[in-house]
Order: structure tokens, then sequence, then C-alpha cells
């Protein structure tokens, strides 16, 4: 993503009342920015990423972090977790499972997703496209997908 025109970044205990606490102020920040129709979006993916930080990446007693960043032609989100070994990847849930499905909501959501390494643990990112006035999506948004995925 290009430099971000604005940023926000809060640590999380690694509860599951954070989730729901990041996702709230995810939208809200993202509102307040001026984009509300990506409000809604922007807190799912939140949500998603967190809830993978607290199942995968948590320790106990070490905080997540989201980092929500706000470019000229992306909105990013971002979850930082202690556990760099842990990387997030697809997969194909049954029917009957009740976990699983996260990263296909972000991969549908997303214009791309990813992760990269921190010195410690690793952050987990998905962008948003910023739409031009006229509906499209501005001309830089791309699709590249995650990383060893189709």
């Amino acid at each position: 993503m290009e430099s971000a025109r604005v940023a926000r970044c809060l640590d999380y205990t690694p509860t599951a009342r954070s989730v729901s606490l990041a996702r709230r102020r995810t939208a809200r920040l993202v509102a307040d920015w001026g984009h509300p129709e990506l409000a809604g979006d922007a807190a799912l993916l939140v949500s998603e990423l967190a809830t993978n930080a607290l199942l995968h990446g948590c320790l106990r007693d070490r905080p997540f972090r989201v980092r929500i960043a706000l470019g000229a032609t992306a909105l990013r989100v971002e979850v930082t977790d202690p556990r760099g070994e842990s990387v997030p990847s697809p997969r194909a849930a049954a029917d009957d499972e009740q976990f699983g499905r996260g990263l296909l909501l972000v991969g549908a959501l997303a214009v791309c997703w990813g992760t990269e390494p921190r010195s410690v643990g690793k952050a987990v990112y998905a962008e948003l496209a910023i739409r031009s006035g006229n509906g499209r999506r501005a001309p830089d948004s791309v699709r590249v997908g995650h990383p060893g995925t189709t």
C-alpha cells in the first residue's frame, strides 16, 4: 500500500471480547474518515483477522495489535500477533465445520491480503479499494491474492 494519509493502531488483550471491540472501533474510524461505505467490510476483515490471531497466533498475556491505515487508493487493516511460525492459509471447510471459512471471506472482500514477518511475530493484512467518485475502483487497485493461492 502507498504511504498512509492517516493511521490508527491499538493493542488488545487476547480475549474474545477484544475482537468485538476492535470490530466496532474499526467501523467507527472508517466512517469518521469519510468512507462509511467501507466500514462494514473493514469491520468484517478486522473481525476475521483478529479471531485468527486470537485462535492461532496469540500467547497468554501477549496482546495482538490492530492497525487501520487509509491511503489514497486503499484502506488497509492489519492484525499483528506474536507467533510468526503460525502463518494463515485458506482451507476448504466441511459443511458441518464451525470454523475454517474466515480467510475465504477475507479473500472475497479484499483486493489483496497476505502476511508480513515482524521482528517478533507476524502481521496479517487485507486491503479494500477506495472507490473513485464514479463508483469504480481506483486505477491502481489490483487483486493480487495471497502468495501461494489461486
